[in-house]
């Protein structure tokens, strides 16, 4: 019998990418997490290390194999459930020597950070308890069949010629779907404020940044020209996102913030990670703009809709998703990568970008629909909502018995008593939980 030969750059290139895309998980707590009040940046930060561990479980139960199983056009099958040979192949992908654990690392980071970019939407009001089983619900029932029919050659949409380099109608438009889905069943915040921690918030975005040239370019499976590409593509976007948000909100606002800055740099990003394999750097130059003036524009949809999508998850990832899908059908070249049809801009004609189109408004009707159902399940379960009272003292102390920080006050047997008045709820429940 002969054995297989693995092609060791291509296998360190896919692992080291999965590295990288998982980088992007903490890069969303913390971009979440100083946005929000400080008394909510643990509960925030709490829900993404929640869709680490509950999205990997899922993802080798059932997910991947819904995902790239053959199945038929909008559902794979449990086939690749428990697979123990690293030579299982995945129908329609030509692994190439990869072994198959390898591209099911790389493919679980985007399982795992596609969650966990909805939490933004329903940020300081979830329970933890209700947002754990909505997660794993939601990352079977969701996630795994609309990455079938993109991701996998078997799928229905991929069968019909639609193009999704890294994910932007698989996980952005899909996330920000399901965040306005979210965010209309759990209803607006009680208390409404400002970000409490901006340098926290400048960490993530710094981590999602560095983590999407993993994200982009790991998605090309080999250490090649394609995976070059697409890594110059996804910074250059990201600056033009930079340029495209903060123009505008100079223009608007009259200064340009750092939470608009880093807004833009995600914007940028998001709009190239379908197209990022696709165009060339000057088409990513444009799409990237195109994402930061989008993005800033919808973030007033909000008021608008009178939902309370807490940080801007669909005006950056739905709307940003969308851009970049659309991008596809107008930007794609055959030149830059042989696997791509010329988009419209090329002389192409409009087959690809109603391919694009379809495929993504698909991916919105369902992600909104299922996420409703599945969001009024576990509402009727476990209760969505925290109490008033829970909501006014946080995330944090009401859902884990912490908080983030400590400005001296006394904690301890006798704290109740010296605490300052007001403060013996802080007082009975020390970072250690609750004081005997």
């Amino acid at each position: 019998m002969n054995e297989t030969v693995w092609n060791g750059a291509a296998t360190g290139w896919l692992l080291v990418a999965g590295a990288l895309t998982m980088l992007m998980v903490p890069g969303v707590a913390f971009f979440y997490g100083g946005m929000v009040r400080a008394g909510n940046v643990l509960g925030t930060i709490a829900q993404s290390l929640a869709v680490l561990a509950l999205g990997s479980v899922t993802w080798i139960v059932a997910g991947f194999s819904i995902a790239f199983s053959a199945g038929n056009p909008l559902f794979g099958d449990l086939s690749l459930t428990g697979w123990a040979d690293a030579a299982t192949r995945v129908p329609g992908i030509d692994l190439a020597g990869v072994p198959l654990p390898a591209f099911v690392f790389f493919q679980m980071m985007f399982a795992v950070a596609t969650p966990a970019l909805i939490t933004g939407a329903t940020a300081e009001r979830w329970r933890f308890s209700s947002f754990a089983v909505f997660t794993a619900l939601w990352s079977v029932l969701v996630y795994a069949p609309i990455a079938h029919w993109i991701f996998s050659p078997r799928g229905w949409a991929a069968e019909m010629g639609t193009l999704d380099f890294a994910g932007g109608a698989v996980v952005h438009a899909n996330a920000g779907a399901a965040a306005l889905a979210c965010a209309w069943v759990l209803g607006r915040r009680r208390i409404e404020t400002r970000p409490h921690n901006l340098p926290i918030m400048l960490l993530g975005a710094v981590l999602l940044w560095f983590g999407w040239f993993g994200f982009n370019g790991g998605s090309a499976l080999h250490p090649d020209s394609i995976a070059a590409t697409a890594m110059l593509n996804t910074q250059l976007a990201a600056a033009t996102g930079v340029l495209g948000w903060a123009g505008l909100e100079r223009i608007r606002v009259g200064k340009p913030t750092t939470l608009g800055i880093a807004s833009g740099a995600v914007s940028g990003l998001v709009a190239i990670t379908p197209a990022a394999g696709y165009v060339s750097p000057l088409s990513a130059l444009v799409i990237g703009l195109l994402g930061g003036l989008a993005c800033q524009l919808a973030v007033g949809l909000k008021t608008v809709l009178r939902l309370d999508d807490s940080l801007d998850v669909a005006a950056v990832h739905l709307v940003g998703g969308v851009v970049g899908a659309l991008s596809v059908g107008l930007f794609a070249s055959h030149a830059v990568n042989p696997k791509a049809t010329d988009g419209l801009f090329l002389g192409g004609g409009y087959t690809l970008l109603g391919a694009q189109s379809l495929a993504t408004l698909a991916v919105i009707g369902w992600s909104l629909l299922a996420t409703v159902v599945i969001c009024r399940l576990t509402d009727r379960l476990f209760g969505n909502r925290l109490t008033a009272r829970d909501e006014t003292i946080g995330l944090d102390l009401s859902q884990h018995g912490e908080t983030a920080y400590v400005f001296d006050r006394p904690v301890g047997r006798h704290a109740a008593a010296d605490a300052p008045s007001g403060d013996a709820d802080f007082a009975r429940t020390s970072i250690g939980g609750t004081t005997r």
